[in-house]
């Protein structure tokens, strides 16, 4: 075996056992999985037991130890994919590749078919992702035509060089559009492409602009043409074939030639078709006179502030809209020529403890307390070194690494039905990292980690990029550079990549992460603000947080506790998906109840029923619809028996069961558990269990009971975040919805959706099409044209292709007994 992957990347990335994952996911990059002569000599070069290096490879979701097909397809399992189907998406990649339940791999070494426990694009779910593309709204019969457009992609024949960019000295317009993860996923990669196809090909006097997402996904791809004299004109859901048309409506041609051949082509359109095709969806020009008004009015923007307008990686734009002053007003000018007085450690620390923020990533910790727990530790190790005895180190003070603070991003977003963080890290790379400087300046550290799952690539890129700029802007420092050089340069910022493991968003089990060890909480005290990373005194904040603290600072404590409630101050950054009309990343003030944000800013389809809305992801519960006039406050939630959690809402209808949402996030509970905790280990098995039976129509006298005592023990005998609340959404569906449990008890499932408790059947308004007959993958359905069609129960294994291809809805989901 050639090695030379594996030499490669020691040279670049070191021996040390803190860059073990590092070199892990290099070596799983190059040979698709983790071969064993592989860590074999990774363990001969590096001298870190190979009995380490396994634990650490098993450890983690994304090592595989077994051979893997040359591209991968991931289909999400997440919350909002689980309601809208993803089982059935991943068997019928499964089917149509011709691979066995039991393998994961075709019999080609194709293709490696894998779930994975959410790609943060819940509102165009089910998403499945292959190698770096991501496809939107994948449901079983659109599994054929997603396999055809990936082997026609993986062609040689379809790689395209990219167009030279058509450059003009005073453009008359701008486009803007979105290509962050979700919006590529509904297409939005095509759409720029396609963009500056035209506008080279037309010579069209036109700026491009990829800005940061609006949040409003459900339009994707979303495409703004801004024009000179202030008018904005905004299409939505908009095709390539909708480019040219739209652009040229609004931009001539800059050559005499060109706007002859658009205007022929426009002829030719009006003779052939009658007129040129409409636009999908235009936007009326006052965001107010929209039919979805109330899912941007509703809206109040801090964190993702500029949503839509600000270019990702345009430094000279983010400073121009305010980016830097809050850092400048901490550090006396350090990111500017400009001179200015600076705020001490201990002023920034009182102003964040003044806004009454909180943290967003799920326990709600007040961040100022948290923030001078730090600076409080590396203080009294500044005092033991250098007998200064300072409260907090003196601005561009230097301390050993070894003993000085340092602050870590948590950008490791696992809650299935969560995209918060891949969103803000996406389209506001400068304000997470403007954040983490401030952050640092108050605590003192000079070292930054931003820990970042690694489904999150395009986060990665921006992220990195923008460091890089900021390092070549003499802002930021080289990790590599000499300490002595720390008051010039006061901070360095590195990303570390996560390689699957829920539990890792719990701080202690991250930082072991960030060590190269297997990601297992840790009894606290000590708590990291004491001893973290490396034993050093740590700030673990999430990327949420991080993003509100530029604009607290530059707009006052006290305008940031106008907003939302006494208890609970600022705006919360929600992902809103499920069943829905609008989903996407939304900014409310606290305290807007759960309904107002589910009714007027996401939507009930019409003929919907709202039955209940799940809000915190796994740790989180599910909030009945009679009790979402709840506001979102963080007492307020657990107060019903919910969670705030990260963020995370997905909205459930009549036609989700409760029974199968418990059982599903307990089964991503158990698997996530790092089996340190005999409760949470065994516990979590034993409630699952009860779980799948009752889904299955098997249950036992006694079990409800069993499952309410099995959940107490759990959470009392577990020491970290995920096992104390992993019981949540059990006992919250047992608390609101035991009428459910009762009825899969005696064998039924009221919103027939458990797969062993129902049948499907034809009803008379079949037209005798055949269609279900030709798309069955079981021979379930006899062909018999213009007849009435039957269903044998016996071959039936309940996939929902005939039901989601018949054209007269002849089939019927009824009760299996």
């Amino acid at each position: 075996m050639d090695f030379a992957a594996i030499d490669s990347a020691i040279t670049r990335l070191g021996t040390g056992r803190d860059a073990l994952i590092a070199l892990l996911q290099t070596i799983q990059e190059a040979y698709n999985y983790l071969p064993p002569e592989a860590l074999t000599y990774l363990s001969q070069k590096t001298g870190i037991p190979e009995a380490d290096i396994t634990g650490v490879a098993t450890f983690y979701g994304q090592f595989r130890l077994r051979p893997a097909g040359r591209h991968t397809i991931k289909v999400c399992v997440g919350t909002a994919c689980h309601v809208k189907g993803a089982d059935r998406t991943f068997e019928a990649f499964q089917r149509e590749l011709g691979i066995a339940p039991a393998d994961d791999t075709d019999a080609a070494r194709e293709f490696t078919v894998e779930k994975v426990a959410c790609l943060g694009c819940c509102m165009l779910a089910v998403a499945v992702q292959v190698d770096k593309t991501i496809y939107a709204n994948v449901t079983p019969t659109k599994v054929p035509s997603v396999l055809r457009d990936i082997r026609a992609s993986l062609s040689p024949d379809s790689r395209t060089s990219e167009l030279p960019h058509f450059r003009t000295s005073s453009p008359g317009a701008v486009v803007r559009l979105c290509a962050c993860s979700s919006c590529a996923a509904a297409g939005a990669a095509d759409v720029l492409r396609e963009i500056r196809r035209v506008i080279h090909a037309r010579h069209l006097p036109l700026l491009v602009r990829e800005v940061g997402c609006t949040g409003g996904s459900y339009h994707a791809p979303l495409m703004e043409i801004a024009m000179a004299d202030g008018h904005h004109f905004r299409y939505g859901r908009i095709r390539t074939r909708d480019i040219e048309p739209i652009l040229l409506e609004h931009v001539r041609p800059a050559r005499l030639a060109a706007r002859l051949a658009a205007r022929l082509r426009a002829l030719a359109e009006t003779a052939f078709t009658g007129g040129a095709e409409e636009p999908p969806l235009r936007f009326p020009l006052s965001v107010r006179d929209q039919p979805d008004a109330c899912y941007w009015t509703r809206q109040q923007r801090i964190a993702t502030q500029c949503a839509g307008e600000l270019p990702p990686l345009d430094l000279d734009d983010y400073r121009a809209r305010g980016g830097f002053t809050a850092y400048e007003k901490c550090t006396g000018g350090r990111a500017s020529p400009r001179a200015a007085t600076p705020m001490p450690p201990e002023q920034v620390i009182a102003e964040i403890e003044a806004s009454g923020l909180r943290g967003r990533g799920g326990g709600g910790f007040p961040t100022g307390r948290k923030w001078r727990a730090v600076a409080k530790g590396g203080a009294g190790i500044s005092a033991r070194v250098d007998s200064g005895g300072q409260e907090f180190p003196k601005r561009g003070a230097y301390s050993p690494p070894h003993l000085a603070p340092v602050i870590v991003c948590n950008g490791d977003e696992g809650d299935p039905g969560a995209f918060m963080d891949r969103m803000l890290l996406e389209s506001y790379p400068f304000r997470v990292l403007e954040g983490m400087m401030i952050a640092a300046h108050a605590v003192g550290a000079q070292e930054g980690i931003l820990y970042i799952r690694h489904e999150y690539p395009l986060a990665v890129q921006r992220i990195k990029a923008a460091i890089e700029m900021l390092v070549a802007h003499g802002v930021l420092a080289v990790p590599s550079q000499h300490r002595e050089d720390a008051v010039r340069h006061p901070l360095t910022l590195r990303v570390v990549e996560g390689a699957g493991a829920f539990v890792c968003g719990e701080e202690t089990a991250l930082l072991a992460s960030i060590e190269g060890r297997r990601g297992i909480p840790h009894v606290r005290p000590p708590y990291p603000a004491e001893r973290g990373l490396h034993g050093r005194p740590t700030l673990v904040n999430n990327v949420e947080t991080l993003a509100l603290i530029p604009w607290i600072i530059r707009e006052g404590a006290e305008n940031f506790r106008a907003v939302g409630t006494p208890g609970s101050p600022g705006t919360k950054a929600f992902a809103l998906a499920g069943k829905i009309e609008r989903g996407g990343l939304i900014e409310v003030p606290m305290g807007l109840t759960l309904r107002e944000v589910v009714t007027q800013i996401g939507g009930i389809p019409e003929g919907q029923a709202f039955k209940a809305v799940q809000v915190g992801g796994p740790s989180g519960g599910c909030i009945p619809a009679a009790l979402c006039d709840t506001p979102v406050d963080y007492e307020a939630l657990t107060h019903v028996g919910g969670m705030m959690g990260s963020g995370g809402l997905v909205v459930l209808d009549a036609t989700d069961c409760m029974v199968d949402i418990a059982r599903y996030f307990l089964s991503f509970t158990r698997l996530e558990s790092c089996g340190t905790c005999t409760g949470c280990r065994i516990g979590t098995k034993r409630m699952l269990e009860i779980l799948e039976r009752l889904c299955e129509g098997k249950g036992q006298p006694g079990d409800l009971e069993r499952l309410e005592r099995l959940a107490q023990t759990v959470r009392e005998g577990s020491i970290c975040g995920l096992g104390k609340t992993a019981t949540n959404p059990v006992l919250s569906t047992l608390r609101h919805f035991r009428d459910e449990y009762e009825a899969h008890a005696r064998g039924i499932c009221p919103a027939k959706k458990c797969r062993a408790l129902i049948r499907y059947a034809v009803t008379d308004t079949c037209i005798g099409c055949t269609l279900c007959a030709q798309a069955c993958p079981a021979e379930a359905i006899a062909f018999t044209p213009l007849q009435r069609a039957a269903i044998d129960p016996a071959l039936c294994t309940t996939c929902d292709i005939c039901r989601q291809l018949c054209p007269a809805k002849a089939i019927e989901v009824l009760d299996a007994q």
